[in-house]
Protein backbone atom coordinates (compact mmCIF):
# COMPACT_ATOMS: atom_id res chain seq x y z
CA UNK A 1 0.00 0.00 0.00
CA UNK A 2 1.06 3.55 -0.70
CA UNK A 3 2.77 5.42 2.15
CA UNK A 4 0.40 8.39 2.21
CA UNK A 5 2.08 10.02 5.20
CA UNK A 6 5.35 10.14 3.29
CA UNK A 7 3.57 11.51 0.21
CA UNK A 8 2.17 14.31 2.37
CA UNK A 9 5.64 15.05 3.71
CA UNK A 10 7.08 15.17 0.20
CA UNK A 11 4.30 17.31 -1.28
CA UNK A 12 4.24 19.90 1.48
CA UNK A 13 8.02 20.33 1.44
CA UNK A 14 9.41 23.23 -0.58
CA UNK A 15 11.53 22.62 -3.65
CA UNK A 16 11.23 24.82 -6.71
CA UNK A 17 13.61 24.15 -9.59
CA UNK A 18 17.15 24.90 -8.51
CA UNK A 19 16.30 24.85 -4.79
CA UNK A 20 15.32 21.23 -4.13
CA UNK A 21 17.32 20.83 -0.91
CA UNK A 22 14.41 20.30 1.49
CA UNK A 23 12.93 17.54 -0.65
CA UNK A 24 16.34 15.99 -1.32
CA UNK A 25 17.03 15.73 2.43
CA UNK A 26 13.74 13.90 3.00
CA UNK A 27 14.46 11.44 0.20
CA UNK A 28 18.03 10.79 1.34
CA UNK A 29 16.80 10.04 4.86
CA UNK A 30 14.26 7.56 3.49
CA UNK A 31 16.45 5.67 1.00
CA UNK A 32 19.93 5.62 2.52
CA UNK A 33 19.25 2.64 4.82
CA UNK A 34 18.09 0.56 1.83
CA UNK A 35 20.23 1.54 -1.16
CA UNK A 36 23.60 -0.09 -1.78
CA UNK A 37 25.01 3.14 -3.22
CA UNK A 38 23.75 6.72 -2.99
CA UNK A 39 25.37 9.86 -4.34
CA UNK A 40 24.36 13.45 -4.98
CA UNK A 41 25.91 14.78 -8.18
CA UNK A 42 27.06 18.32 -8.95
CA UNK A 43 23.60 19.28 -10.24
CA UNK A 44 21.89 18.07 -7.07
CA UNK A 45 20.39 14.87 -8.50
CA UNK A 46 20.21 11.85 -6.23
CA UNK A 47 21.53 8.73 -7.95
CA UNK A 48 20.81 5.52 -6.03
CA UNK A 49 21.58 1.89 -6.79
CA UNK A 50 20.06 -1.17 -5.16
CA UNK A 51 21.10 -4.73 -5.84
CA UNK A 52 18.37 -7.21 -6.63
CA UNK A 53 18.16 -10.98 -6.53
CA UNK A 54 19.70 -11.20 -10.01
CA UNK A 55 21.71 -9.18 -12.49
CA UNK A 56 19.50 -7.80 -15.28
CA UNK A 57 19.96 -8.34 -18.98
CA UNK A 58 19.78 -4.56 -19.42
CA UNK A 59 20.84 -1.71 -17.12
CA UNK A 60 17.57 -0.05 -16.05
CA UNK A 61 17.20 3.48 -14.71
CA UNK A 62 13.93 4.54 -13.08
CA UNK A 63 13.52 8.31 -12.81
CA UNK A 64 11.30 11.03 -11.35
CA UNK A 65 11.92 14.71 -10.65
CA UNK A 66 12.09 16.40 -7.25
CA UNK A 67 11.39 19.99 -8.29
CA UNK A 68 8.06 21.80 -8.38
CA UNK A 69 6.89 24.94 -10.13
CA UNK A 70 6.93 28.14 -8.09
CA UNK A 71 8.35 31.63 -8.08
CA UNK A 72 11.53 33.56 -7.32
CA UNK A 73 11.97 37.03 -5.81
CA UNK A 74 13.41 39.43 -8.40
CA UNK A 75 13.15 42.80 -6.65
CA UNK A 76 11.83 44.57 -3.57
CA UNK A 77 9.87 47.77 -4.16
CA UNK A 78 10.14 50.91 -1.99
CA UNK A 79 6.80 50.09 -0.32
CA UNK A 80 8.01 46.61 0.73
CA UNK A 81 6.15 44.68 -1.96
CA UNK A 82 8.02 41.87 -3.71
CA UNK A 83 8.35 41.52 -7.46
CA UNK A 84 8.75 37.96 -8.70
CA UNK A 85 9.06 35.72 -11.73
CA UNK A 86 7.59 32.28 -12.35
CA UNK A 87 9.87 29.25 -12.15
CA UNK A 88 8.41 26.66 -14.52
CA UNK A 89 5.21 26.77 -16.52
CA UNK A 90 2.48 28.41 -14.44
CA UNK A 91 -0.65 29.82 -16.03
CA UNK A 92 -1.37 33.42 -15.02
CA UNK A 93 -4.82 32.38 -13.77
CA UNK A 94 -3.18 30.13 -11.15
CA UNK A 95 -1.19 32.98 -9.60
CA UNK A 96 -3.12 36.00 -8.37
CA UNK A 97 -4.69 36.06 -4.89
CA UNK A 98 -2.82 32.89 -3.87
CA UNK A 99 -1.13 32.48 -0.52
CA UNK A 100 2.58 31.70 -0.70
CA UNK A 101 5.63 31.03 1.45
CA UNK A 102 8.76 33.10 0.77
CA UNK A 103 12.35 32.10 1.47
CA UNK A 104 13.90 29.38 3.60
CA UNK A 105 11.97 30.52 6.69
CA UNK A 106 8.69 30.25 4.73
CA UNK A 107 7.50 33.75 5.42
CA UNK A 108 3.77 33.92 4.59
CA UNK A 109 2.62 36.25 1.85
CA UNK A 110 -0.18 36.78 -0.64
CA UNK A 111 -0.04 37.54 -4.35
CA UNK A 112 -1.84 40.83 -4.84
CA UNK A 113 -3.12 42.83 -7.77
CA UNK A 114 -5.08 45.99 -8.48
CA UNK A 115 -8.50 46.03 -6.72
CA UNK A 116 -11.47 45.43 -9.01
CA UNK A 117 -12.96 48.91 -8.41
CA UNK A 118 -9.73 50.50 -9.69
CA UNK A 119 -9.54 48.53 -12.92
CA UNK A 120 -9.77 50.41 -16.18
CA UNK A 121 -12.44 49.35 -18.62
CA UNK A 122 -9.95 47.49 -20.84
CA UNK A 123 -8.61 45.58 -17.80
CA UNK A 124 -11.93 44.24 -16.58
CA UNK A 125 -12.61 40.61 -17.33
CA UNK A 126 -8.95 39.91 -18.08
CA UNK A 127 -6.59 37.75 -16.06
CA UNK A 128 -3.64 39.88 -14.88
CA UNK A 129 -0.26 38.69 -16.08
CA UNK A 130 2.12 37.36 -13.44
CA UNK A 131 4.69 40.05 -14.23
CA UNK A 132 2.17 42.74 -13.25
CA UNK A 133 1.63 41.28 -9.77
CA UNK A 134 3.44 41.67 -6.47
CA UNK A 135 3.61 39.72 -3.21
CA UNK A 136 2.58 41.33 0.06
CA UNK A 137 4.50 40.04 3.11
CA UNK A 138 3.28 42.81 5.40
CA UNK A 139 6.43 44.92 5.15
CA UNK A 140 5.99 48.69 5.18
CA UNK A 141 9.23 49.53 3.39
CA UNK A 142 12.00 48.02 1.30
CA UNK A 143 14.32 48.23 4.28
CA UNK A 144 11.94 46.28 6.47
CA UNK A 145 11.37 43.62 3.79
CA UNK A 146 15.14 43.19 3.39
CA UNK A 147 15.33 42.06 7.01
CA UNK A 148 13.54 38.87 5.92
CA UNK A 149 13.80 38.49 2.14
CA UNK A 150 16.45 38.84 -0.58
CA UNK A 151 16.27 38.77 -4.37
CA UNK A 152 16.77 35.17 -5.46
CA UNK A 153 14.72 33.72 -2.60
CA UNK A 154 12.40 30.87 -3.55
CA UNK A 155 8.62 31.13 -3.29
CA UNK A 156 6.24 28.17 -3.09
CA UNK A 157 2.47 27.89 -2.94
CA UNK A 158 1.01 27.73 0.58
CA UNK A 159 -1.18 24.70 0.00
CA UNK A 160 -3.24 22.32 2.11
CA UNK A 161 -2.95 18.53 1.84
CA UNK A 162 -6.15 16.50 1.80
CA UNK A 163 -6.63 12.74 1.56
CA UNK A 164 -10.21 11.53 1.63
CA UNK A 165 -12.94 9.94 -0.48
CA UNK A 166 -10.38 8.22 -2.71
CA UNK A 167 -8.60 11.40 -3.78
CA UNK A 168 -5.51 13.35 -2.78
CA UNK A 169 -5.27 17.13 -3.19
CA UNK A 170 -2.01 19.03 -2.74
CA UNK A 171 0.60 21.14 -4.44
CA UNK A 172 3.64 19.45 -5.98
CA UNK A 173 2.05 16.06 -6.64
CA UNK A 174 3.98 16.64 -9.88
CA UNK A 175 6.32 14.92 -9.28
CA UNK A 176 6.60 14.05 -5.61
CA UNK A 177 4.30 11.12 -6.35
CA UNK A 178 6.92 9.74 -8.75
CA UNK A 179 9.54 10.16 -6.03
CA UNK A 180 7.32 8.22 -3.64
CA UNK A 181 7.02 5.30 -6.07
CA UNK A 182 10.80 5.06 -6.33
CA UNK A 183 11.26 5.29 -2.55
CA UNK A 184 8.77 2.45 -2.12
CA UNK A 185 10.69 0.35 -4.66
CA UNK A 186 14.03 1.06 -2.99
CA UNK A 187 12.56 -0.05 0.33
CA UNK A 188 11.44 -3.38 -1.15
CA UNK A 189 13.31 -6.47 -2.26
CA UNK A 190 14.01 -6.09 -5.96
CA UNK A 191 14.08 -8.92 -8.48
CA UNK A 192 16.98 -7.29 -10.38
CA UNK A 193 19.66 -4.63 -9.86
CA UNK A 194 18.20 -1.19 -10.59
CA UNK A 195 19.25 2.46 -10.61
CA UNK A 196 16.99 5.24 -9.36
CA UNK A 197 17.47 8.92 -10.18
CA UNK A 198 15.66 11.69 -8.31
CA UNK A 199 16.25 14.61 -10.66
CA UNK A 200 16.38 18.39 -10.33
CA UNK A 201 15.17 21.17 -12.62
CA UNK A 202 12.74 19.22 -14.80
CA UNK A 203 10.28 22.10 -14.82
CA UNK A 204 12.77 24.51 -16.41
CA UNK A 205 14.10 22.34 -19.22
CA UNK A 206 14.83 18.71 -18.21
CA UNK A 207 18.25 19.78 -16.95
CA UNK A 208 18.96 17.38 -14.10
CA UNK A 209 17.87 14.27 -15.96
CA UNK A 210 20.29 14.99 -18.80
CA UNK A 211 23.20 14.84 -16.34
CA UNK A 212 21.82 11.86 -14.42
CA UNK A 213 21.29 9.76 -17.54
CA UNK A 214 24.80 10.57 -18.77
CA UNK A 215 26.21 9.39 -15.43
CA UNK A 216 24.20 6.17 -15.12
CA UNK A 217 24.48 5.34 -18.85
CA UNK A 218 21.45 3.03 -18.85
CA UNK A 219 20.18 0.78 -21.61
CA UNK A 220 16.57 1.41 -20.62
CA UNK A 221 14.60 3.92 -18.57
CA UNK A 222 11.18 4.23 -16.96
CA UNK A 223 10.07 7.79 -16.20
CA UNK A 224 7.38 8.12 -13.52
CA UNK A 225 5.38 11.31 -13.84
CA UNK A 226 2.14 13.19 -13.26
CA UNK A 227 0.31 14.24 -16.40
CA UNK A 228 -2.58 16.55 -17.21
CA UNK A 229 -6.07 15.17 -16.73
CA UNK A 230 -8.34 17.74 -18.37
CA UNK A 231 -11.54 15.84 -17.61
CA UNK A 232 -13.32 18.94 -16.35
CA UNK A 233 -16.29 20.97 -17.62
CA UNK A 234 -15.40 22.75 -20.84
CA UNK A 235 -13.17 19.96 -22.15
CA UNK A 236 -14.77 17.40 -24.42
CA UNK A 237 -13.71 14.18 -26.15
CA UNK A 238 -9.99 13.97 -26.95
CA UNK A 239 -9.28 17.36 -25.35
CA UNK A 240 -9.73 15.71 -21.96
CA UNK A 241 -6.29 14.12 -22.59
CA UNK A 242 -6.72 11.45 -19.88
CA UNK A 243 -9.15 10.73 -17.08
CA UNK A 244 -8.73 10.85 -13.32
CA UNK A 245 -9.96 7.42 -12.26
CA UNK A 246 -9.03 5.85 -15.60
CA UNK A 247 -5.83 4.21 -14.36
CA UNK A 248 -2.13 4.61 -15.11
CA UNK A 249 -1.30 6.69 -18.19
CA UNK A 250 1.13 5.03 -20.61
CA UNK A 251 2.45 7.47 -23.20
CA UNK A 252 3.27 6.63 -26.81
CA UNK A 253 4.31 10.19 -27.76
CA UNK A 254 4.46 13.72 -26.37
CA UNK A 255 6.13 16.96 -27.48
CA UNK A 256 9.55 15.82 -26.26
CA UNK A 257 9.63 12.06 -26.89
CA UNK A 258 8.40 9.30 -29.16
CA UNK A 259 8.46 6.40 -26.73
CA UNK A 260 9.86 2.94 -27.37
CA UNK A 261 7.11 1.06 -29.18
CA UNK A 262 7.98 -2.34 -27.73
CA UNK A 263 7.99 -0.97 -24.18
CA UNK A 264 4.68 0.80 -24.78
CA UNK A 265 3.07 -2.42 -25.95
CA UNK A 266 4.69 -4.35 -23.10
CA UNK A 267 3.21 -1.92 -20.56
CA UNK A 268 -0.26 -2.23 -22.05
CA UNK A 269 0.01 -6.02 -22.21
CA UNK A 270 1.08 -6.17 -18.56
CA UNK A 271 -1.86 -3.97 -17.57
CA UNK A 272 -4.28 -6.29 -19.35
CA UNK A 273 -2.63 -9.44 -18.00
CA UNK A 274 -2.55 -8.20 -14.39
CA UNK A 275 -5.88 -6.41 -14.43
CA UNK A 276 -4.22 -3.02 -13.81
CA UNK A 277 -6.33 -0.07 -15.05
CA UNK A 278 -4.42 1.76 -17.79
CA UNK A 279 -5.07 4.40 -20.44
CA UNK A 280 -3.26 6.52 -23.01
CA UNK A 281 -3.24 10.26 -23.62
CA UNK A 282 -5.61 11.36 -26.36
CA UNK A 283 -3.53 14.39 -27.36
CA UNK A 284 0.14 14.83 -28.19
CA UNK A 285 0.93 17.32 -25.46
CA UNK A 286 3.39 18.09 -22.69
CA UNK A 287 6.72 16.45 -22.02
CA UNK A 288 8.91 15.19 -19.21
CA UNK A 289 12.43 14.05 -18.36
CA UNK A 290 12.17 11.29 -20.96
CA UNK A 291 12.89 14.03 -23.50
CA UNK A 292 16.44 14.32 -22.20
CA UNK A 293 16.97 10.74 -21.08
CA UNK A 294 16.16 8.99 -24.36
CA UNK A 295 18.79 11.07 -26.20
CA UNK A 296 21.60 10.51 -23.71
CA UNK A 297 24.90 9.13 -25.02
CA UNK A 298 24.08 6.51 -27.68
CA UNK A 299 20.36 6.48 -26.83
CA UNK A 300 18.16 4.97 -24.12
CA UNK A 301 15.03 2.90 -24.70
CA UNK A 302 12.47 4.85 -22.67
CA UNK A 303 8.87 4.59 -21.49
CA UNK A 304 6.81 6.91 -19.26
CA UNK A 305 4.08 5.88 -16.82
CA UNK A 306 2.11 8.72 -15.24
CA UNK A 307 -0.65 9.37 -12.75
CA UNK A 308 -3.47 11.48 -14.23
CA UNK A 309 -3.58 14.77 -12.34
CA UNK A 310 -6.13 17.57 -12.49
CA UNK A 311 -5.04 21.21 -12.02
CA UNK A 312 -1.37 20.51 -12.69
CA UNK A 313 1.10 23.33 -11.89
CA UNK A 314 -1.29 25.02 -9.47
CA UNK A 315 -1.59 25.38 -5.71
CA UNK A 316 -3.94 22.39 -5.47
CA UNK A 317 -3.63 19.40 -7.81
CA UNK A 318 -5.87 16.33 -7.58
CA UNK A 319 -5.23 12.63 -8.16
CA UNK A 320 -7.28 9.52 -7.45
CA UNK A 321 -5.72 6.98 -5.09
CA UNK A 322 -6.84 4.18 -7.41
CA UNK A 323 -4.75 5.68 -10.22
CA UNK A 324 -1.75 6.08 -7.90
CA UNK A 325 -1.97 2.43 -6.94
CA UNK A 326 -2.25 1.41 -10.60
CA UNK A 327 0.92 3.34 -11.45
CA UNK A 328 2.84 1.71 -8.59
CA UNK A 329 1.78 -1.79 -9.62
CA UNK A 330 2.45 -1.24 -13.33
CA UNK A 331 5.88 0.33 -12.83
CA UNK A 332 7.07 -2.49 -10.56
CA UNK A 333 6.01 -5.20 -13.00
CA UNK A 334 7.24 -3.28 -16.05
CA UNK A 335 10.67 -2.80 -14.46
CA UNK A 336 10.91 -6.54 -13.81
CA UNK A 337 9.93 -7.43 -17.39
CA UNK A 338 12.34 -4.94 -18.97
CA UNK A 339 15.19 -6.36 -16.90
CA UNK A 340 14.31 -9.82 -18.22
CA UNK A 341 14.42 -8.84 -21.91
Amino acid sequence: MMDKKLLEKLCTAGGISGDEGEVRDIILEEITPFADKVRVDNCGNIIAFRKGKSKPGRKLMISAHMDEVGFIVTDILPDGMLKFSCVGGINDSAVFAKQVFVGKDKLPGVVCCKPVHLLKSDEKGKCPSADSLTIDIGAESREQALEYVRPGDSIIFDSFYEDRDGRIISKAIDDRFGCLVMIEMLRSELPYDMYFTFCVQEEVGLRGSAAAAYTVDPDSAIVIESTTAADVPGSENERRVCLAGGGAVVSFMDRATIYDREYYQLAMDIAKEKGIPAQTKTMIAGGNDAGAIHKSRSGVRTIAVSVPCRYLHANASLIKTSDAQAVMELVKELAKRICEL
